[in-house]
């Protein structure tokens, strides 16, 4: 775990559970996409920067989620780094606990701010083109969060964030956490015209064809649709619904997981009430949700 794999002369990435980016800017400096999911992660990054002699110029984050940015405090405390992060992502980062009250609804309890959803405080920049060293390039892969960006190197590497998931997580849950659900699709159909030799995604195998996996991950947010469709035949609760989804896909609830996907049904339901699809009315103090 941790250890760091070589794509080109200057493209590496950390092999962990969400793959931490790292290109080299000259002999001495380095960038990091990403810093993982938590201190103990980016002590593991620091000592290979040390190891290799390598001096941390900057970290560019993709997306503020806490397997993303939990080793951005350790790094930029032993390193002096800058932090980099688009529009609310950076806010986010500067204030995680804007994630388990954003994905709540309200006031965090306890069991919710945790390192997988709340990282560490970090001092966080704005993220645009102009901070970016010379030769990389700036992909903006809107839908799995609010403003979430990957990049596209000098030498052909797209590290692409969690615009997909693996075949394997997707066989295993049916369904992931996603913010903007057109937005998503929209973004799995931009990312296969990347003009990229290789493709990085942060919770998926490294490939040189991405449009596989697209594809897949198109049909697995088509058929949880077409599943909320089917359970609002007859009009439901927001929490007969996620309890259908749950059992359906044979998930068990947990804190974490009810604002998970409990946020993420709701996004569905938004794109259906936009789409036409679905409506909703209150009755007897309830609002039910029910296919148009």
């Amino acid at each position: 775990m941790y250890e760091l794999i070589q794509l080109t002369e200057n493209d590496y990435y950390f092999n962990c559970p969400a793959k931490i980016g790292l290109v080299r800017i000259n002999d001495e400096e380095v960038i990091l996409i990403d810093s993982g999911n938590d201190k103990d992660a980016g002590k593991k990054v620091f000592r290979t920067l040390e190891a290799n002699g390598w001096k941390l110029r900057a970290i560019y984050n993709t997306h503020s989620h806490a397997d993303h940015i939990g080793g951005n405090r350790f790094l930029q405390d032993k390193t002096g780094c800058q932090i980099y992060a688009r529009g609310l992502e950076c806010a986010y980062t500067n204030a995680p606990v804007l994630e388990p009250a954003g994905l709540y609804g309200g006031l965090p309890f306890k069991d919710l701010k945790h390192k997988f959803l709340m990282a560490q405080e970090s001092n966080a920049l704005p993220l645009t083109g102009d901070c970016l060293p010379e030769g990389l390039q700036l992909l903006e892969l809107p839908g799995h969060c609010f403003e979430m960006t990957g990049f596209l190197t000098k030498d052909g590497t797209a590290y692409i964030a969690d615009c997909v998931s693996s075949e394997e997580t997707l066989l295993k849950y049916g369904i992931g956490y996603l913010w903007d659900v057109e937005a998503a699709i929209q973004t799995l159909q931009y990312v296969p015209t990347i003009p990229a030799a290789r493709f990085v995604p942060s919770h998926a195998e490294v490939t040189e064809d991405i449009s596989v996996l697209a594809n897949i991950n198109i049909s697995a947010m088509e058929s949880v649709k077409e599943k909320v469709l089917t359970f609002c035949r007859n009009p439901v609760t927001f929490e007969d619904l996620l309890k259908q989804i749950f059992d359906d896909y044979k998930l068990t609830m947990t804190a974490q997981q009810y604002v998970l996907i409990g946020s993420t049904i709701r996004s569905y339901l938004s794109s259906l009430y936009t789409g036409g699809k679905v409506t909703f009315e209150f009755e007897e103090n309830r609002m039910l949700w029910h296919k148009c």
